[in-house]
């Protein structure tokens, strides 16, 4: 107990006895809600491989009405995801025993040892009984979680950028650096993705959208092994490759993600500066989303897959993920968490919006909505917040509609049926989400623009109500969601990094929530660790060594070990933005459940920052 109490008195002197309080409020609420319930019936306890959303439909007298499951000549058949540990990273024992049972294999990820594949209802308790099979989940669809942007998140500090018009800036861009944006697609030849030279920053547009569904046939194993070198790798780059599309982006949503994260407002004949937070990033469009903006976890694991192999090719360091699933299972368990998991480990930084599930149908405030994979805790979840179209920070309040945490996705045991929750802290932070401009896709010029989707159906809303002569390549529109607070963060991640290349993905989380700025009023579940500070956060980037990553990768840096660059000290942990002065939140959240704090974090190593490391 004494040792407890001079531990408590220590975080005290370090976070304020106000902040305390708040903490040791929310560790009862945590508790509390650590109590395992019940499910009601037993269907859900037959084995801890089946995901539950999967059992119902395998256990319900009639086929429900989802896309992942549908009867074939009288036979209920599922489409479902499967995590094997087979040391054959091929998998061929498991892909023979699908298809002898009458089941099709769609597409391999020897990365992750998953199988995209169509079995029968019937097989599944043989194929959850086999030794090499670790989970199995549905093929659930995944959506889109639906320059004042400058000034409010402190990107135009001496830090940062000293000065910035819609003709030029100067200061940190993001050059260098790849970001990848997996949602529905980013319009080519929209002058906001283009440099100073007036040529594009779009390097690659890729579809993994649909080359993977599921077609119903059963009986069939087409994939083929990509190795590097072989032809059936080079016949796949041409299949996905979507570079010369006419329309790229049939949804818009993706090209108004990717504008925030990367636009330049260079020569746009709008009176409105859109430049996004890394104007100067190479753009990477991996569109795993249709025209109305859906897809399926399996299109979004693809396009992971790409985005890893690819990496050290592109110097891709960011992925922005502004889309979601409703999971029923555990981070540990669910196919696309352990997806982003794959890429962090790799170096990736992963970016996720966290859900606009804030709200419940009557109104009110809802908690645990956190949508996969931002249950996940190695990625950034992000929050949204409404910046009530000033520049002052201090007015800025948590959107109402932004999902709140903890996160109530967990797992079954398989022997009592009882339901366990996760229970991480979650959004990691907050960032603008409200009513911000960018890009909007079209399809051609001819006869004046041809709308995407959103800007189609909701002309008034998002297009009309901005004011702008909407021109081919320099239409623009509003959007607002996590959707749009995601790559906010991610373009910050862009600038951090070419600032300090040497930094891990968990470094970068830490770094983002301890500068953060705590929101008056708004709890962890609601805010996580405050708002963006992108001025704070590039600061403490800069104040760390640079060799952090590759010291990691061989070896060469221990526990404790500093990690300051030579001469430098840890930052003032404070901020000046717009003129007001604000403290930093001082926390990092570490494992989803731990709060900590204390300058330790930065100028001593800690292993958690091995990015190899599950946290």
């Amino acid at each position: 107990m004494k040792t407890h109490t001079a531990f408590m008195v220590l975080i005290e002197r370090c976070i304020g006895r106000k902040l305390l309080s708040a903490l040791l409020v929310l560790a009862q609420l945590i508790g509390l809600l650590h109590a395992p319930s019940a499910v009601a019936g037993s269907a859900y306890g037959k084995t801890k491989k089946v995901a539950s959303d999967l059992q119902s439909v395998l256990d319900a007298p009639t086929t429900p009405n989802k896309q992942w499951v549908k009867d074939i000549n009288g036979v209920r058949n599922v489409q479902v995801l499967i995590t094997s540990n087979s040391t054959d990273a091929e998998m061929v024992a498991l892909r023979t025993a699908i298809k002898a049972a009458g089941g099709s294999i769609h597409v391999r990820f020897p990365g992750l040892k998953m199988v995209t594949a169509t079995v029968p209802a019937s097989f599944m308790p043989a194929l959850a009984a086999r030794a090499d099979v670790n989970n199995v989940s549905p093929n659930r669809a995944t959506q889109r979680t639906a320059s004042t942007l400058e000034a409010i998140t402190g990107a135009l500090a001496a830090n940062v950028r000293t000065n910035s018009t819609k003709t030029s800036y100067s200061g940190l861009d993001g050059s260098g650096i790849g970001v990848a944006v997996l949602d529905s697609g980013v319009m080519r030849s929209h002058e906001l993705f283009y440099n100073a030279a007036g040529t594009t920053r779009l390097a690659r547009n890729v579809q993994t959208l649909g080359t993977t569904q599921a077609t119903w046939t059963v009986g069939t194993d087409g994939t083929s092994s990509l190795e590097p070198g072989t032809t059936a790798l080079s016949g796949y780059e041409n299949k996905i490759a979507n570079d010369t599309a006419v329309t790229q982006d049939a949804y818009g949503h993706g090209t108004h993600v990717a504008s925030v994260l990367a636009g330049r407002a260079s020569t746009l004949s709008s009176a409105v500066d859109t430049t996004g937070i890394a104007p100067n990033a190479n753009i990477y469009d991996v569109k795993v989303l249709n025209g109305t903006g859906v897809g399926t976890v399996s299109d979004a694991i693809e396009g992971i897959q790409w985005v890893v192999y690819h990496a050290k090719e592109y110097n891709i360091r960011v992925l922005n993920l502004s889309l979601a699933t409703a999971s029923t299972q555990s981070w540990q368990t669910d196919p696309l968490c352990a997806a982003v998991r794959s890429a962090a480990a790799a170096g990736i930084t992963v970016v996720v919006a966290a859900g606009n599930f804030g709200l419940n149908a009557l109104g009110q405030e809802n908690y645990g909505t956190i949508s996969a994979p931002g249950n996940d805790p190695t990625v950034i979840t992000v929050g949204s917040v409404n910046y009530h179209n000033t520049i002052d920070r201090s007015d800025d309040t948590v959107n109402n509609f932004s999902s709140r945490g903890p996160t109530r996705s967990g797992w079954i045991d398989a022997t009592t049926g009882v339901r366990t929750a996760d229970n991480l802290l979650k959004p990691d932070l907050v960032a603008p989400g409200n009513k911000l401009i960018g890009a909007a896709s079209t399809k051609d010029s001819s006869g004046g623009p041809t709308w995407n989707y959103l800007a189609n159906n909701y002309y008034n809303a998002l297009v009309a109500s901005t004011g702008v002569t909407q021109n081919f390549r320099e239409t623009e529109m509003l959007l607002s969601g996590t959707s749009i607070s995601a790559p906010v963060v991610a373009g910050t991640v862009a600038l951090m990094l070419q600032a300090n290349p040497g930094l891990t993905p968990p470094l970068v989380k830490a770094i983002l929530q301890y500068t953060a700025q705590p929101i008056a009023g708004a709890s962890l579940l609601q805010q996580g660790a405050g708002m963006l500070n992108v001025s704070g956060a590039v600061a403490l980037s800069q104040a760390l060594r640079t060799d952090i990553a590759s010291a990691i990768n061989t070896g060469t840096i221990t526990s404790g070990a500093s990690m300051l660059a030579s001469g430098a000290v840890m930052p003032t942990k404070t901020s000046t933005i717009n003129g007001t002065s604000f403290n930093w939140s001082r926390i990092v959240f570490l494992g989803g459940n731990v709060v900590v704090s204390g300058d330790a974090l930065f100028t001593m190593f800690q292993p958690i920052y091995d990015p190899r490391l599950t946290w």
